[in-house]
């Protein structure tokens, strides 16, 4: 007897027959149906690799159910097992310790030293830098040469990494320290500092800010300053003894007024007192768990038996549901449920799992009624941490009897045609199957292309503004949102007649667009620090698993290529990819890995400008080497500092190296053969593109129709408008920029959505959310007018990291996560920030997001836009604000799904 899988993940691809944007996420991309033909009682559905499960554990159990109170038990024998399957899960397990920040006065009052300490076991490097007296603004610069401790290393010209030292005295209960020594007679105003974990790659602030040490009464308090809340604090253990000689050696009486020729020398130069201080941290570590699913066939109670048995500690809740069809769509079951369940709103139901003997995990029984499709579910532990499998739901596939009644009798020779194709890609071979296109879809493809040729052909670009050219592309992208909605939810019907007309099928206009499916959401998967292991893509590998858990569709990579500098932005040789990342075997073995969990990945493209090989007869380098030997020719001929042959530059120069020509016609060969082979080399699945302002989108256009990216984005970087240092409400102008940079890509990419991050900036940080709505009500960034051309962010490795030259306001990161992960968009995550405290309330929002299926196209109605608060309306189905001000909802219609310091999101009951 053979069986055939009754649930199967089905893939799609309208290559012929449907625009590029119209595309599914990664799940039902390809044009294949992935079958597995098994013997007996074997169930497997394998698609978009959601079956890379260990093998399955040939003991079973009799297992006795409680199906309810009112129920009598049930016994299932072994022989009735008809699935049985084990995840792989890896969580993230939180240790709480301190850091210490010491501030000791030596006898002279001239000779200080600050200690810094830690408790917990790691790799820890103390990145720090200071400011000095009359400094304008919060960058770092370098110590003086005899404050550096030995062992450290310089990072360019703004900081040092200091290796913390091994106590072998550990009686105070800190494991790890380092000492900087300073004399007062110097113009140094704060020492700044973090503390890097190098085993994780966290960095520990204090409240999202770097440390702060003040040195002079002159040096500004940003909320970071510590040693300030109070004259002295008490040593503890032996330390305390030293209270009264610190308070002396500051100048302190014993009426504890401070001698007046102090004071007033205090005034004019520093009031520096010894202090000591605790911070809490929390060190995060992942921890490998799993969880089985086991279903049994019982005919007595005319119904199927879930067992679940996971091994994580704690407690543990499912939240789950099941579906009736292939659209997955959850419900709630009818019929008895486990003990201790309850109802999620009225979607979803939660049982908490019961406690095995010994502690060791939980279990759980679910009876389930016949004709259901599937299962689904999720998992919730103790710390408030939701589980799932590779960003997407748990999903089992529920046999019922009439496949066992019909399939019980076929023999190999009467398998269907689907598990007959299934048996050959069992064997290797690949069968491709495409499906026709519903006649609604094909009615809006048919408008779509109407609209396309109203705009695509010279003579009607020189006609139309650029007004009714962009209310066209608009209204192609709403066109094609009510496609792509017809294609997720219709279901597939394959004959061999299809397959045969595919074949022999072509679009016959051809729609590029890198804007991947309107449900991405991005990862910067780097930062400014990465290089320095010269091994980052082995240590990303070992975190491709857990960003898949925390809802991730789409990583972005840093610069493959050779470089003069570290970071990968002055590229030399394009087609050299061993880099201080990684070698280029580690890339390819980092992106396949990534495509397992089903992650697209974006490479860093630096195509604005490139660092030569070789100085022409006047010794100016501009003469190119490797595989794109160019001359200069290929370096425009309006930046005197590299005396380029070529045209006049189509955008602003770099300066820091040769500007690359993109109008002579071999660049553009040379550049697209480079991205294509990128493609398919490494496997890059699109673009992030670096410095676009220097030159013009069309050429990005040719680029991208070349290379044929899933999804493509632009850093269009430049100032928002100011009025006397006061950042203007309007900022239509910076966000015109930025459209009319896209625009020119014909909509190829989109852009960084730089417009609203600076306006979050003064928003939050001067507590003026009336910045939040433009004049029209909308939301006042590039997200308000072109949305799914608009991905948004609060930090990257430029702005956070160790750069920090545009660095988030303190603390309030959570709040901009808020706005983006719940606004339309494509929302970017940076990596400090996923690896960090804010990890668990990140993964909450994205949760929530998905789980709403908010996506780039999604409608907004700001409801409040006021001096201390900002409250939004998203697709109807989610609510948020932000802010100190006060705004509630009404109960009976929405649930509280997230909430943190100012900032909460509620869900449409």
């Amino acid at each position: 007897m053979a069986t055939v899988p009754l649930q199967a993940i089905l893939h799609r691809h309208y290559r012929r027959k449907t625009p590029k944007f119209l595309m599914e996420s990664e799940k039902h991309k390809r044009a294949s149906l992935y079958y597995t033909w098994k013997r007996r009682n074997c169930l497997i559905a394998n698609g978009a690799k959601l079956c890379n499960f260990r093998p399955a554990n040939s003991r079973v159990l009799n297992i006795t159910v409680r199906a309810s109170s009112n129920s009598s038990a049930t016994t299932c024998d072994s022989a009735d097992v008809i699935f049985h399957k084990t995840f792989s899960l890896q969580r993230t397990e939180k240790v709480e310790g301190k850091i210490l920040v010491r501030l000791d006065c030596g006898k002279d009052e001239e000779n200080f030293q600050l200690v810094v300490a830690c408790n917990l076991p790691g790799k820890w490097v103390l990145h720090w830098g200071i400011n000095y007296v009359n400094d304008i603004g919060s960058d770092w610069d370098q110590p003086p040469v005899e404050m550096i401790p030995l062992g450290s290393v310089p990072i360019k010209d703004y900081a040092i990494d200091t290796p913390l030292k091994k106590l072998t005295d550990t009686e105070a209960g800190f494991i790890y320290e380092v000492k900087i020594d300073f004399n007062t007679k110097s113009s140094i105003a704060a020492i700044n500092f973090v503390l890097r974990d190098e085993e994780t790659g966290s960095c520990y602030q204090l409240k999202g800010r770097d440390f702060k040490v003040p040195l002079t009464n002159l040096s500004d308090d940003d909320g970071n300053n510590i040693g300030t809340k109070q004259e002295f604090s008490i040593w503890p253990g032996t330390l305390g003894q030293l209270s009264n000689m610190l308070l002396k050696s500051n100048g302190a009486s014993e009426d504890g007024n401070r001698d007046s020729n102090s004071k007033e020398s205090a005034q004019k130069k520093r009031d520096l007192r010894s202090f000591y201080e605790e911070h809490d941290i929390v060190k995060q570590t992942l921890v490998d768990n799993s969880i089985s699913v086991c279903i049994k066939r019982c005919p007595e109670a005319a119904n199927n038996l879930l067992h679940i048995e996971t091994d994580i500690p704690g407690d543990v809740v499912v939240h789950w549901g099941v579906c009736k069809d292939a659209s997955k769509k959850w419900e709630i079951p009818t019929g008895s449920y486990p003990a201790k369940t309850s109802a999620y709103k009225t979607k979803a139901l939660q049982t908490q799992l019961q406690q095995k003997e010994g502690g060791c995990g939980c279990s759980g029984l679910f009876p389930l009624d016949e004709g259901i499709e599937g299962f689904l579910f999720v998992l919730k532990t103790n710390n408030n941490t939701w589980l799932n499998f590779m960003g997407d739901d748990f999903y089992i596939p529920m046999p019922n009897e009439r496949s066992f009644e019909k399939l019980e009798h076929l023999g190999e020779e009467n398998m269907p045609k689907s598990a007959k194709i299934d048996s050959s890609l069992e064997s290797g071979e690949h069968v491709e199957v495409s499906q026709e296109v519903s006649a609604s879809t094909d009615e809006i493809i048919n408008e779509i292309r109407h609209l396309v040729t109203g705009i695509s052909s010279e003579k009607s670009r020189k006609t139309k503004s650029i007004e009714t050219q962009e209310s066209i592309l608009r209204e192609i992208e709403k066109l094609a949102a009510e496609a792509y909605s017809i294609f997720r939810s219709s279901i597939p019907s394959f004959t061999e007649k299809t397959v045969s007309e595919s074949k022999e099928a072509e679009l016959p206009l051809k729609i590029s667009s890198g804007t991947g499916s309107g449900f991405e959401i991005l990862c910067q998967g780097f930062n400014w620090e990465s290089h320095k292991s010269r091994r980052w893509y082995m240590e990303l590998h070992d975190k491709v698993a857990e960003l898949s858990s925390l809802g991730f569709t789409i990583v972005w990579l840093p610069p493959p290529t050779e470089s003069i500098s570290p970071e990968g932005y002055m590229p030399k040789d394009l087609y050299n990819l061993n880099s201080r990342y990684g070698h280029v075997d580690e890339l390819k073995a980092l992106v396949n890995k990534f495509h397992e969990v089903g992650i697209r990945v974006l490479g860093d493209a630096v195509i604005n400008h490139r660092c030569a090989h070789h100085q022409n007869q006047n010794g100016v380098w501009n003469i190119f080497g490797g595989r794109l030997g160019w001359d200069d020719r290929a370096v425009v001929g309006d930046d005197p500092h590299f005396q380029g042959r070529g045209n006049k530059s189509s955008g602003d120069n770099f300066h820091a190296a040769p500007n690359i020509d993109h109008s002579q016609d071999f660049v553009r060969k040379d550049l697209k053969e480079w991205l294509c082979w990128l493609r398919k080399e490494i496997g890059y699945d699109g673009w992030r593109l670096d410095f676009v302002r220097g030159f013009w989108g069309g050429y990005v256009k040719d680029y991208m129709e070349a290379s044929e990216p899933y999804f493509a984005v632009g850093e269009y970087w430049d100032s928002l408008n100011y009025t006397y240092g006061e950042m203007d409400h309007n900022q239509d102008t910076h966000r015109q920029r930025i459209i009319d940079w896209i625009n020119a890509t014909n909509g190829t990419a989109g852009a960084f959505d730089v417009t609203t991050k600076g306006i979050l900036h003064s928003a939050l940080e001067r507590c003026e959310y009336w910045r939040l709505s433009d004049s029209k009500g909308k939301p006042p960034g590039v997200v308000g007018w072109w949305p799914s051309r608009a991905v948004t962010f609060i930090e990257n490795h430029d702005t956070g990291s160790t750069q920090g030259h545009w660095r988030f306001p303190g603390g309030k990161e959570m709040q901009g996560y808020a706005y983006i992960l719940t606004h339309p968009g494509t929302p970017s995550v940076f990596y400090d920030h996923i690896f960090s405290d804010y990890k668990s309330r990140i993964s909450a929002l994205i949760s929530i997001r998905n789980r709403n299926k908010i996506h780039c196209r999604s409608t907004v109605e700001i409801i409040k836009a006021e001096r201390d608060v900002y409250a939004a309306i998203v697709d109807e189905k989610l609510a948020m604000k932000i802010g100190p001000g006060d705004y509630e909802l009404q109960s009976s219609k929405w649930c509280l799904a997230a909430e943190g310091n100012d900032y909460k999101v509620w869900e449409a009951l």
